[in-house]
């Protein structure tokens, strides 16, 4: 019956409430009479048999004005309440003017009353009796659930999700003794302890209703729900609740981040502001995951214009409307200026800062993708060296003020392309800022981001809803993560603290085991690894090697000298360079080699002037190599030395060119 009644218009179901309301004022009518006058047919309807036929006919459009008819039955909330109380009223009261006017003789006065409460049980309970039987015929469709969290947010969850007809919360867990046997809009709230016996109901799912409560705490209950075979979800933090960016009732899978257990450190508005308010911005590589964050958050920060480069087309046009929609949305008084170009070419970089009078630069633009990278060295090399030099001698001649580059913990001793490349971006900008003081350069060094294209927290969820297997480069491959909000955010209060030449690290937390992460998705999404103890497991790990260049564990520090700065979470590096002339001749050849694809001359080139960079090493040997070195007093300054001994005998014989050749 009620699929039939769900099939039918809005109109139509209109019609039959109304029918069904007509029906119910007449006979509530009658009954006012009856039960006042105790009789079934009540004397005074020999004189006044009309009023079965007005009541209806004056309570209907009445009713209709007090939206009775605008509320849908399945979603009856307060409101309707509201209605029901306005429109019952109105009627009784109409009621007792018709019996004043006609001069009724015979009418008793507590008739309206009585027909007020008749018509309120009977108009109201109909309403309900039908969302009752609704939501029963739902509930062999619904998904069985537990809600962990009984608070506000527990309680319109609930609502939520009762209302959707998606889902049956079976009970609400929390861990306040208080609420224990409580009922919260007709749920039980249990004790954490009861969860073995509610997850015998049938359920599978929970849903943590739990957005104000610290990430460390929210660690602790997913590391107790890991021990279940249960997929857990989540509603949105309380900060996009507040925001309105989210709804209680958007239940979405559970964020990478909560496994971190990290708490995020209170930016400082001051650091924030200090190379962005009342600005001219450029960001090089705006439509990247850390370059788009980074436009995102410098628009709320109140500089004067933001100029985007980016040399995808897509990754731009796709940046460039999100943030044109977010400054009509706030009103925010900003110039958005989105260019394509390649930060290679210094011609058109001079000319845009120059245009645009920049005073501050955000290089974010790389390529970063190891394997990739590790195929297309000459690429690599040109993008990420060259483009560094390029922006930045711009930048110079530009008078800009603050220049960041957005650096990698993969520069630390690297056995790839792309961390030796960045190594050398690196080295260009300390002597750089020897060299002159135009510009105060300075460089943010940080691991992982979660979510940023190629990470792997996307693959695996890819992965696990495609049933596995789940892919790990090696079981014993750690790796730092911080969200790239986090890290945009720290990479623009960094920029404030630059005195010229930094090399800033953000404190990354404890690293996590790649193969503990995958681990801690697939329970999370419900479903067991498939081992050799558990062959019926529903999704398995796949060891594929390390790819070319790949290393177990990634570092922050060349060596251990770091301070601290005002902010907690940003540590400077006192680390070694080299100097002007040394590096001025590296780019001359770099350039030469770019454009003639030398790349075996490109490596060595590399492995002489970035510490640590033997990409032929396995990890092993490095380490042992590493041991030997410290053990055997050799220092960096002395093995940096004799390099650069080298490059000046070979930069000054007449035959040069040949022998770098």
């Amino acid at each position: 019956m009620f699929t039939w009644l769900s099939q039918l218009s809005r109109s139509s179901k209109r019609f039959i409430m109304i029918v069904c309301d007509a029906g119910l004022v007449l006979f509530c009518t009658w009954a006012a009479f009856a039960i006042r006058m105790g009789e079934w047919v009540p004397v005074q309807f020999q004189s006044m048999w009309w009023i079965l036929i007005v009541m209806p006919l004056v309570s209907i459009p009445i009713f209709a004005s007090c939206m009775l008819y605008r509320s849908v039955i399945r979603y009856l909330g307060p409101r309707f309440s509201i209605s029901l109380l306005q429109g019952v009223t109105i009627s009784a009261i109409a009621m007792a003017l018709v019996a004043f006017v006609t001069q009724a003789t015979l009418f008793p006065r507590t008739v309206p009353l009585i027909f007020w409460m008749l018509t309120i049980m009977l108009v109201g309970g109909s309403r309900l009796l039908v969302r009752w039987y609704f939501r029963q015929s739902l509930q062999s469709q619904s998904v069985p659930v537990l809600i962990y969290g009984g608070g506000d947010a527990g309680a319109r969850l609930v609502s939520a999700i009762v209302n959707s007809g998606e889902y049956m919360p079976m009970g609400i867990i929390d861990d306040d003794p208080e609420l224990w046997g409580d009922n919260i809009r007709g749920v039980k709230v249990y004790s954490p302890d009861r969860l073995d016996q509610l997850l015998e109901l049938g359920t599978r799912d929970i849903f943590l209703a739990l957005p104000s409560v610290s990430r460390s705490r929210r660690l602790e209950i997913i590391d107790r729900l890991r021990d279940y075979e249960v997929r857990v979800s989540t509603i949105p933090n309380l900060e996009e609740l507040v925001a309105g960016s989210a709804r209680y009732d958007e239940i979405r899978p559970i964020l990478i981040e909560d496994l971190l257990g990290r708490e995020p450190v209170k930016p400082d508005a001051e650091l924030l502001g200090g190379c962005t308010r009342a600005k001219s911005v450029l960001v090089t590589g705006a439509g990247g995951s850390i370059g788009s964050e980074l436009c995102r958050q410098i628009i709320r920060l109140g500089p004067i214009r933001l100029v985007l480069v980016d040399q995808s087309e897509i990754a731009l046009y796709e940046i460039e409307n999100e943030l044109r929609s977010v400054v009509k949305k706030h009103s925010i008084e900003i110039d958005i200026v989105a260019l394509l170009g390649d930060v290679c070419d210094s011609a058109y970089m001079g000319k845009i800062i120059g245009l645009f009078e920049i005073q501050t630069i955000y290089h974010a633009a790389a390529y970063k993708h190891v394997p990739i990278v590790e195929q297309n060295l000459v690429q690599g090399v040109r993008n990420n060296i060259l483009g560094t030099w390029s922006v930045a001698s711009a930048a110079i001649e530009n008078r800009v003020t603050s220049f960041v580059l957005i650096s990698t913990d993969k520069a630390v001793r690297p056995t790839n392309v792309m961390g030796a490349t960045k190594r050398l971006a690196e080295l260009i900008l300390q002597g750089l800022a020897k060299k002159q003081s135009t510009t105060c350069f300075c460089m943010v060094r940080f691991g992982n981001v979660l979510d940023s294209s190629g990470s792997v927290v996307p693959l695996f969820r890819e992965q696990i809803q495609a049933g596995g297997p789940v892919t790990v480069t090696h079981s014993s491959v750690i790796r730092y993560f911080m969200t790239i909000p986090e890290a945009a955010q720290l990479v623009i209060q960094a920029g404030s603290l630059a005195r010229g030449g930094d090399v800033f690290v953000l404190d990354m937390g404890e690293p996590v085991k790649i193969i503990d992460l995958a681990r801690s998705m697939i329970r999370l999404a419900g479903r067991s690894e498939r081992t050799n103890d558990n062959p019926d497991g529903d999704i398995e790990i796949e060891i594929t090697g390390l790819r070319p260049g790949e290393k177990l564990y990634e570092e922050l520090l060349i060596g251990q000298n770091t301070v601290g700065t005002s902010h907690k979470q940003i540590l400077r590096a006192n680390e070694d360079d080299l100097p002007w002339d040394v590096i001025e001749s590296l780019i001359q050849e770099l350039t030469a080699s770019c454009e003639d694809m030398e790349c075996d001359l490109i490596r060595r080139r590399m492995e002489s002037f970035v510490d640590g960079y033997n990409p032929a090493m396995d990890i092993v040997d490095r380490l042992w190599l590493r041991r030997e070195q410290i053990e055997g007093g050799e220092t960096l300054s002395f093995h940096r030395s004799r390099i650069e001994s080298e490059i000046r005998e070979r930069t000054h014989r007449p035959d040069a060119g040949e022998s770098a050749s």
